[in-house]
């Protein structure tokens, strides 16, 4: 397998972030003028929830990396163009052997399905140790999602030691648990994804999800369930996000009421504003509007990142 690293990576010039995001990245393909069987044109932009996340904190002023491997491609290049164009801090490494990932949307009027051809991606060849407690000295946030460890037993592997890694560096750990069921069976996805939100310092969850996953329907249930994560925020769609901090102090904010273009990333902007202001040490409340915030900027376009300026 051979590699190459991003300058970014290891250049003394670029500021230490205080967050760093770790996931996978992929090329998105998207038609636009008719249904992906009869399109004849088709856009191409990223789809990745860590990178979404990175770029949200960074639109709120301040400082994210973003983590992974990337094929040493043309779609390679483009996901490192577009993120580095958004002030986005680039820890990656370029595999000559594996491609890029590519993810495919058809839009429809009941909604977009999408097909991913991701498996054997550079990104899935992420192993124990990618980023080392050394590396994330000084950062303050580490987070990444339920995506990453679904992508292959190394990238699981990986993600254990990066809740170890990210702790001994002295950084919070935070996991979005972001369910994608076409990756792995039920069963592996139930068990895993609670033991890392579990094990984190910042969850974040939705009610919905949790209940596909773990069959747990209301928000104090899935609390009961979890109840060794030290902050966790469940997201309820439109009515509103809860979160749970200690044994039983709760805090609930209502979504505000927006006009609905596409909800997809409106979880990771809203995890972004979140930590943004997890930075900023603002009272719980305070954090949870400014994810609401966040992903209502994002529910009103039919993109995952709002557009640069």
């Amino acid at each position: 397998m051979k590699t190459s690293v991003s300058p970014e990576s290891t250049s003394p010039e670029f500021p230490v972030p205080e967050v760093v995001c770790i996931g996978e990245t992929m090329a998105l393909v998207t038609p636009t003028d008719a249904a992906l069987s009869q399109s004849r044109e088709a856009s191409i932009g990223l789809a990745g929830a860590e990178s979404n996340v990175a770029a949200g904190i960074v639109a709120a002023g301040h400082r994210a990396a973003w983590a992974s491997r990337l094929g040493a491609d043309a779609l390679g290049a483009r996901v490192s163009s577009e993120l580095a164009r958004r002030g986005i801090q680039l820890w990656t490494e370029n595999d000559e052997d594996a491609p890029t990932g590519v993810m495919f949307k058809d839009p429809g009027a009941d909604g977009s399905s999408v097909y991913y051809y991701r498996r054997g991606s550079a990104a899935s060849r992420m192993t124990s140790g990618f980023l080392g407690a050394d590396r994330l000295e000084g950062i303050r946030i580490v987070h990444t999602t339920g995506i990453t460890p679904a992508l292959s037993p190394s990238c699981r592997a990986m993600v254990d030691q990066l809740f170890t890694d990210a702790r001994a560096a002295g950084a919070l750990v935070s996991f979005d648990v972001n369910d994608r069921r076409p990756l792995w069976s039920l069963e592996d996805a139930a068990d895993t994804l609670a033991r890392l939100a579990n094990a984190a310092d910042i969850a974040f969850v939705g009610r919905d999800e949790a209940e596909r996953v773990w069959g747990t329907a209301t928000a104090s249930e899935i609390r009961a369930f979890l109840p060794g994560c030290a902050l966790l925020i469940v997201k309820d769609g439109d009515v509103g996000a809860t979160a749970f901090s200690g044994d039983s102090d709760s805090v609930f904010v209502p979504a505000p009421t927006v006009e609905v273009v596409e909800p997809v990333g409106a979880g990771d902007a809203f995890a972004a504003g979140f930590l943004a202001a997890t930075l900023e040490d603002r009272p719980l409340a305070d954090r949870l509007q400014a994810g609401h915030d966040a992903a209502a900027r994002v529910l009103r376009i039919a993109a995952d990142m709002p557009p640069i300026g």
